[in-house]
């Protein structure tokens, strides 16, 4: 077995304030759709997460903050009394083996569509629809409308939502809650000058537009000690018909702003393997380490290799998986013994409500196939 010495930085402790991570390594949210139609939280999901448990810090797939957050089948929520309730499993689940949970807060804003809705349009900042992809329904996939616009009147309340599910959250037992500001999503879409072409106080300048994210983090951090709040951004991402000419501008913003609150930590998208949109050279973790002072998390399409590197050179404080995490439950024991990965999980059975392709992938086994071809 290799000494841990031989990947000395991602697998290292870390002290996130006033959490112990046993390493730097962080399962990242993943939408799976495995809480049913009414998007209660299950013993399946428990087992799910527990079987990650080798993470440094999990944070769970982007969870509903309302009914008109709602915008994929089988999300799970944290808006009713049922919900918050089947959390507590989840969070038990992991928790027994002394691993750390946060929940991610969603809502999906355009990316919703009128099936979820009682037949009444997704809300956005602005009634622009996303172009060349469709949307995840209950009659399977169906092209997305155009949003109607929030009313100005209407964002206080939807920031309310926010607030009222992080404390949810809170009575769930989490260890903390993660802002859902990437992606394409609704806090993404007040952000971009492509998707927000409002022209009251949360339009029109980065300052307005960076409006709605402040309110929903101070809102947050009356719930929530600040060094158990994150956020994430995703500025190079083209996912959900996202990207913005002034990307570069309106992120440095947006980061610098956030170094204001001293937050648990900022979770960046930097990686380009969930699309990038391609209107300049990307934004890189050196970047935007040299504007945000706190805690930092890289994200999408690292492996071991350059997780650790992006630790040893400063540029990060934790590396989030995704996809590897997904056909690897043992992702970190793995890791430490630089065993082999499983092969990619089948992107078919991602989203297919059931066991396979869920719950059913094999621990390293010595006698595996994969071993032997190792």
């Amino acid at each position: 077995m290799p000494e841990l010495s031989s990947v000395p930085h991602l697998l290292s402790p870390l002290a996130l304030n006033t959490l112990s991570l046993s390493n730097r390594v962080v399962m990242a949210p993943m939408t799976r759709a495995r809480a049913g139609a009414d998007r209660i939280p299950n013993a399946l999901m428990a087992r799910y997460y527990a079987q990650r448990a080798d993470a440094g810090l999990i944070i769970t797939e982007g969870t509903t903050i309302s009914p008109q957050a709602n915008g994929w089948t089988h999300t799970p929520g944290i808006y009713t009394p049922a919900q918050t309730e089947a959390w507590k499993r989840v969070v038990a689940a992991v928790h027994e083996q002394n691993t750390p949970i946060f929940l991610q807060l969603w809502h999906t804003g355009r990316a919703s569509h009128s099936s979820f809705h009682g037949g009444e349009l997704p809300v956005a900042p602005s009634a622009i629809p996303i172009e060349g992809s469709q949307a995840h329904t209950p009659q399977g996939k169906q092209p997305y409308e155009t949003p109607r616009a929030l009313n100005t009147e209407e964002v206080a309340q939807v920031v309310e939502d926010y607030r009222q599910a992080a404390a949810r959250a809170k009575a769930a037992g989490f260890d903390g809650v993660e802002i859902h500001g990437a992606n394409g999503y609704l806090i993404d879409e007040f952000l971009q000058s492509k998707t927000n072409h409002r022209r009251d106080r949360y339009g029109g300048s980065v300052e307005n537009r960076y409006r709605f994210l402040q309110e929903i983090v101070e809102s947050v951090l009356t719930v929530w000690d600040s060094d158990r709040v994150g956020v994430r951004l995703s500025p190079n991402g083209s996912y959900n018909d996202m990207g913005s000419p002034d990307y570069r501008e309106t992120f440095s913003y947006v980061i610098e702003q956030i170094n204001a609150y001293d937050l648990g930590y900022l979770h960046v998208l930097d990686g380009l393997d969930f699309g990038f949109h391609d209107l300049g050279d990307p934004m890189t973790l050196a970047e935007i380490r040299a504007l945000y002072k706190g805690t930092l998390m890289g994200n999408c399409g690292y492996d071991r290799q350059s997780a650790d590197a992006a630790i040893a050179s400063a540029e990060a404080d934790l590396i989030s998986f995704g996809r590897p995490y997904i056909s690897n439950p043992d992702l970190v024991t793995r890791f430490v013994n630089q065993w082999p990965l499983n092969p990619t999980a089948d992107p078919s059975l991602w989203y297919s409500f059931g066991t396979e392709g869920y719950t059913d992938f094999p621990i390293y086994q010595a006698s595996s196939p994969v071993a032997q071809r190792a």
